[in-house]
């Protein structure tokens, strides 16, 4: 199977590189699996094409402000870029660094505030383990002084609109460095509505990672390496899964995050089981869904890993399909645009 079946042609001005005015005033292309149908709607009338019954299993992640500024001492500008934490380490990170070849073990970087960064040594990724200090927790100093990590494709540089719109309203647990995007679609009057109407909301945690922004570099699908992601599921996440699943309900993932963390512990297990752990599925044609019955998500970069999986859940024909339809329509695309409902 090869990457380059998984192309469209984008406008540039169809990349929304801002948020909409409000979250749930995107469009949403509705596309249903069995009829091959196609229509549009609105986000905010999202309960209209939902059943009492169904489990909505959103990703509760935080992205962290994980873009850094500084400057070395000898001079020269250096931007740090959180990847993780190190284990064992109080206030360790891997982190990419740019430019990194002329970086140097023990070498220290200047950042705003009087925080350090301390360059330890290179994993075997190629990042660099760094230590902070400085006057203040690192974690306080990063909620104030830290960068969101806008996606690439943006072209532009973080503002404070996107300290709370690049961020859902059920972000909790801090550990990303990518928005779960279908998930910034929704307000907590949108989910109420919906819990009024019999739709269940449950949750886990995928911490998204830098992997995400990749481009697959070969040729064959096949060939691609996942990148791994951390992920946690509560107890009562996994007893919603099985509850809906008896009861004859639709398990709906919100974004491909969560896709990935129901469908990767039900390969693992045999179902949805409570825990935390390393997701590394790759989701790609012909990966038989065990868990997942519809998805929500958002219009995604074109030979991109999220592009298959989704072509994966709904065929890759009427995927690529509806995604020239909604190039002709205009549906904004990316972390800021519009979505898709796939059932």
């Amino acid at each position: 199977m090869l990457v380059t079946d998984f192309t469209f042609h984008l406008p540039a001005e169809l990349i929304a590189r801002h948020p909409p005015e409000k979250r749930d005033g995107s469009r949403l292309m509705l596309l249903d699996r069995s009829s091959k149908a196609v229509t549009e709607g609105l986000f905010s009338n999202l309960q209209e094409y939902l059943r009492p019954g169904d489990l909505l299993v959103l990703n509760d992640t935080r992205v962290i402000p994980a873009r850094l500024f500084g400057e070395k001492r000898t001079g020269g500008r250096v931007e740090l870029f959180l990847l993780q934490r190190v284990s064992g380490c109080d206030d360790c990170w891997e982190c990419l660094v740019k430019p990194a070849k002329r970086l140097y073990d023990g070498q220290e970087v200047q950042l705003p505030a009087g925080m350090v960064a301390t360059a330890l040594s290179r994993s075997a990724s190629g990042n660099w383990q760094v230590r902070f200090s400085g006057n203040e927790p690192f974690s306080l100093w990063l909620e104030r002084e830290g960068h969101m990590p806008l996606p690439p494709y943006l072209q532009r540089e973080d503002r404070l609109e996107d300290r709370e719109r690049y961020q859902t309203v059920v972000a909790r647990e801090p550990g990303a460095v990518a928005a779960p995007t279908a998930g910034l679609h929704f307000t907590h009057e949108l989910l109420n509505r919906l819990a009024v109407h019999g739709v269940e909301t449950a949750f886990l945690t995928l911490h998204t990672g830098l992997g995400t922004f990749q481009p697959v570099r070969v040729a064959h699908v096949e060939d691609h390496q996942i990148h791994t992601e951390r992920y946690s599921i509560p107890p009562e996440t996994a007893e919603a899964v099985a509850r809906t699943k008896a009861a004859g309900g639709r398990v709906i993932a919100v974004g491909t995050t969560s896709a990935r963390t129901l469908e990767y512990t039900a390969q693992r297990y045999g179902e949805v089981t409570a825990g935390s752990g390393e997701a590394d599925i790759f989701i790609y044609p012909g990966y038989r869904f065990m868990v997942v019955d519809a998805l929500i998500t958002n219009f995604h970069l074109p030979e991109s890993t999220l592009l298959m999986l989704v072509s994966a859940f709904a065929g890759q024909e009427f995927v690529l399909e509806a995604y020239r339809d909604a190039v002709s329509r205009k549906f904004r695309f990316y972390s800021y645009g519009d979505a898709m409902f796939i059932s």
